[in-house]
């Protein structure tokens, strides 16, 4: 599903879902972080908890 202020979907139980913030700088790059969620009928378990997000910088 679509997930925004306009949308008529709805999340259910059994359904695996991403969660995925960006950022965007016009002309340079863009980014984005993506976690991955399992929702049952009683809670919600993120699939890419054990993911490192941190940003690493190699030069």
């Amino acid at each position: 599903p679509v997930l925004n202020a306009t949308s008529k979907d709805t999340l259910e139980k059994d359904m695996v879902f991403t969660i995925e913030p960006g950022i965007y700088v016009p002309g340079k790059f863009g980014m984005r972080i993506e976690d991955d969620l399992l929702l049952t009928a009683k809670t919600s378990t993120v699939l890419t908890g054990s993911l490192s997000t941190q940003l690493k910088i190699f030069s």
